[in-house]
C-alpha cells in the first residue's frame, strides 16, 4: 500500500477557513454569486453523499463491490468501486499533479477504470498534461447547477410528493426507482435489498411521487453543512413528460429551506431534460465538470 494517502478509516483533515460567498438580494429572489467557496461547498456535499452511499455497500458481507477510498487532502478524495459511478476522483486541483501517478497505479492494480473530475477554478494545465501522460483524455462534461434559498419558484406543483418515512412507502420508492433507472427485473431483489438502508441514512430524505396511486418517480435530498443536494431523481418511462421531476425538485427545495439550507445544487448532463427542469425551478449553471477517462476505456 502507498503511504502518501489517508485511507478511508481516517477522517479527512480539518478544512481551512474560507470566506463564504454572499448572496445578493434582487427584486425577485436571492441570486447566488458563484465563487470558489460555492464550488468547495457543493463538492464537499457531493463527496459526503457519494461516500454515504458507498458506506451502505461497504457493509455488505465481504465487501463484494470493492468499496474503498483515499483522501488526498481535506477537500479531495479518490473513490473506488467495481461500479463505475463510484470510481471517481473528486476535488482535484492545482498542486495535486504528484497524486495522479500513484492513483492511476492504485486503480490499475484493482482493474478499475476511474473518472478524474476537474472543475473550472481548480484546473491547471499541469493536471491535464499529467493525466494525458498516463493515458487519460477529456471524454465528456457534466453540468453542476446551484441556487440560493429561498428561490423564486412557484409554491404549487402539479403532483403530490410524499416524504418516505415508513417501510411500506420505501417499497413504493424502490418500485419507482428501479423503473426510473431501468434496473433489469432479474436484479430487483438484490438491488432493492442494497438500497433499503437508505431510509435510515443520516442526512437523507427520500421522496416518491405517484400517478393515480402508482409509484411513478423517486428522488433524494441530502443535507450537508447547510447545503441541500438534489440527488438521484428518476421517473418511470411510462410517466415521463408529466411534470414529476419539477414537483420533486420544488418539494426538495422547500424541505431544504426548512432544514436551514442556504443553498441547493444538483447535476445533470448538459442540456438534458433534467438540466432544463433544474433551470425551470431557479437553479443556474455554476460550472461544467470536465470528465477525464482512460483512452480506449
Amino acid at each position: 500500500m502507498h503511504n502518501e494517502f489517508d485511507w478511508h478509516a481516517a477522517e479527512p483533515p480539518k478544512r481551512r477557513h474560507c470566506v463564504a460567498a454572499a448572496p445578493i438580494r434582487t427584486r425577485r429572489a436571492l441570486v447566488l454569486i458563484s465563487s470558489l467557496e460555492t464550488v468547495r461547498r457543493t463538492l464537499s456535499a457531493d463527496i459526503a453523499y457519494t461516500m454515504s452511499r458507498m458506506q451502505v455497500l461497504e457493509r455488505l458481507p465481504g465487501n463484494p463491490i470493492g468499496i474503498s477510498w483515499r483522501w488526498l487532502d481535506d477537500t479531495a478524495v479518490a473513490l473506488m468501486s467495481q461500479l463505475p459511478a463510484f470510481s471517481r476522483v473528486v476535488g482535484l486541483r492545482a498542486g495535486h499533479e504528484h497524486h495522479i501517478e500513484p492513483l492511476v497505479r492504485w486503480y490499475r492494480e484493482h482493474d478499475v477504470k476511474p473518472t478524474f473530475e476537474l472543475v473550472p477554478g481548480h484546473y491547471e494545465a499541469g493536471l491535464g498534461r499529467e493525466l494525458t501522460r498516463h493515458g487519460f483524455f477529456q471524454s465528456g462534461f457534466h453540468a453542476s447547477l446551484v441556487a440560493s434559498l429561498p428561490a423564486a419558484v412557484p409554491a404549487n406543483a402539479a403532483h403530490t410528493v410524499e416524504h418516505v418515512t415508513s417501510p411500506s412507502a420505501m417499497e413504493d420508492f424502490l418500485a419507482a426507482y428501479v423503473a426510473g433507472w431501468g434496473i433489469p427485473a432479474k436484479d430487483h431483489t438484490v438491488f432493492k435489498g442494497n438500497v433499503r438502508p437508505w431510509l435510515d441514512q443520516p442526512g437523507w430524505s427520500l421522496y416518491v411521487a405517484r400517478i393515480v396511486g402508482t409509484p411513478a418517480a423517486a428522488a433524494t435530498l441530502f443535507m450537508h453543512d447547510r447545503v441541500g443536494y438534489l440527488a438521484d431523481a428518476a421517473t418511470a418511462p411510462s410517466f415521463r413528460g408529466r411534470g414529476l421531476q419539477l414537483a420533486l425538485l420544488r418539494r426538495r427545495m422547500a424541505d431544504a429551506l426548512q432544514a436551514n439550507a442556504d443553498m441547493v445544487f444538483s447535476g445533470a448532463a448538459p442540456f438534458s431534460t433534467s438540466h432544463r427542469n433544474m433551470e425551470r425551478v431557479g437553479l443556474r449553471v455554476q460550472f461544467m465538470r470536465a470528465l477525464w477517462t482512460p483512452d480506449g476505456g
